[in-house]
């Protein structure tokens, strides 16, 4: 298998990971869990979808770095307070964390 090859589907796992560790969380999490995930996952979705449409390969550090960008853009714009800063950080991480573990298995 080529690393282009590799890559998109390290990327397809990380996007389908991403979407299935945002769901798993709606019966468990506390509401304050639930609307940071809900935040995040919008971040996510609008970034994944912006560069499908650009119709050029993409990886997941593309998609870290830009998720970043518009979760600090958000933050310096005023949308979120100091604690919902800190949850929506915290489930960011919980995210990148849990999809690098399931990649590595």
């Amino acid at each position: 298998m080529s690393i282009k090859m590799q890559q998109q589907e390290h990327t397809e796992q990380f996007i389908e990971q991403a979407a299935a560790y945002f769901d798993q969380l709606v019966p468990i999490a506390t509401d304050d869990e639930l609307f940071a995930a809900g935040y995040l996952r919008g971040h996510v979705d609008l970034v994944v979808g912006t560069l499908q449409v650009t119709e050029q390969p993409f990886h997941v550090s593309d998609i870290v770095a830009q998720v970043e960008q518009s979760l600090a853009q958000a933050i310096a714009g005023g949308e979120l307070t100091e604690q919902d800063q800190q949850q929506v950080r915290a489930v960011w991480q919980q995210l990148q964390s849990s999809c690098e573990t399931s990649s590595s298995n």
